[in-house]
């Protein structure tokens, strides 16, 4: 089995998938955009907090949920979550 990847590799990829996700070729849909955004917060700021926002902030709902969804998941899962979703939009 391989070695689990050093914090500091981990934390340098998720910092350049974090520069290359504002460079894609093509602007990703509106669920991988709630994925990356989703797995961004889970990785900087672990578990969802505050309410959800009610109303017509349809765009803040659907953040919340989507972060809210990944509650539990550590940070490192997080990160290398985005890592291979930037990557997999930087492939396509």
């Amino acid at each position: 089995m391989a070695a689990a990847p050093k914090k500091d590799d981990l934390k340098a990829k998720f910092e350049a998938a974090a520069a290359a996700a504002k460079q894609t070729k093509k602007k990703p849909d509106n669920a991988t955009l709630l994925k990356l955004y989703s797995y961004y917060k889970q990785a900087t700021d672990g578990d969802v907090k505050g309410d959800r926002p009610g109303g017509f902030d349809f765009v803040g709902g659907a953040k919340h949920d989507a972060w809210a969804k990944l509650k539990g998941m550590t940070k490192d899962e997080a990160m290398t979550n985005y890592v291979k979703q930037v990557d997999k939009l930087n492939r396509d």
